[in-house]
């Protein structure tokens, strides 16, 4: 399987702003599929091609109530003909959020499980044989596989510097894999750089990329997205046309923009900011507070 037999890759990189001699380029991942968006395909690519060649007919999956991993994993296997599970984290709601929506009618089965219950459910149907297991944001070696190959839609020698959200570390650890000289940085959008540090490097036994993750963007934890983050959404929007996510994305060029000013970088430096899509997470929000769609209504 190819990325033509599922989606199409064509990624845009454009400079967003320049700022006391760095520039700033972004690679808008979210333009390569308005369902399996950004880095969801490169982290599930390989899982797929697993499951294909083992002729798995059901793939399972876990995540949150507004996952975009879940809504990635439902489009690509309707596309493929497979059965697609989801377990849900949180007792089943009267009122599916527009991710859930979005996933049954994409021909996924969900399935409601309590907090506590969730963390076991993750353990034991990863023993499963007769369907094929794909672990919560496809954390796992194959993720990681699959996140290397985005590197092949950017010149590394052009950048110094390569920046990006973090939520399970697999994307950052499939960048640490292929990245030869550029510096990489995470920026983590929940709390708890240890253990994210420690999910990265179980994924990397050995890598020559200098990688590091810079916390304190996380703007309350995973998720919380208080007004003043969603008037820098705004602003940012107005000022490049680039829409982003209250998950990540908004978190990473946010962060971008503050390190620049305070003078964190040298003078000379090129960064490039990978945009992992997500946008679809926006729609949990009233829509009056963004001044721009996500385009998947």
């Amino acid at each position: 399987m190819t990325h033509t037999d599922l989606i199409t890759i064509d990624p845009v990189i454009r400079p967003i702003f320049s700022q006391k001699d760095i520039s700033v380029h972004v690679l808008r991942l979210d333009k390569c599929d308005p369902v399996v968006s950004g880095n969801k395909w490169f982290k599930l690519r390989f899982y797929l091609e697993d499951a294909i060649k083992k002729n798995k007919k059901t793939i399972t999956t876990f995540g949150g109530p507004w996952s975009n991993h879940l809504v990635a994993t439902a489009a690509a296997c309707k596309k493929l003909g497979i059965k697609s599970v989801g377990y849900v984290r949180g007792e089943k709601p009267e009122q599916f959020s527009h991710t859930l929506k979005t996933a049954v009618a994409l021909g996924m089965e969900l399935q409601f499980l309590s907090r506590d219950t969730y963390a076991v459910e993750k353990l034991e149907t990863s023993k499963q044989i007769t369907s094929y297991v794909i672990p919560e944001g496809g954390y796992g070696q194959l993720g990681a596989k699959g996140a290397s190959t985005i590197t092949e839609f950017f010149n590394e020698d052009q950048f110094t510097h390569v920046l990006a959200a973090v939520g399970t570390g697999t994307m950052l650890a499939g960048l640490a894999k292929s990245l030869k000289q550029a510096t990489l940085i995470g920026i983590p959008v929940l709390k708890g750089k240890e253990t994210l540090a420690e999910a990265v490097k179980y994924l990397l036994p050995t890598t020559t990329c200098t990688w590091t993750l810079l916390e304190g963007y996380e703007w309350g934890g995973y998720a919380k997205h208080p007004p003043e983050l969603l008037d820098y959404m705004n602003q940012l929007f107005v000022a490049t046309q680039i829409p982003t996510d209250l998950v990540y994305t908004a978190k990473l060029f946010y962060a971008t923009e503050q390190l620049a000013a305070n003078d964190f970088f040298k003078k000379g430096s090129r960064l490039l900011l990978i945009h992992s899509g997500g946008l679809q997470g926006n729609q949990s929000l009233e829509k009056e507070k963004l001044c721009f769609t996500t385009g998947n209504e």
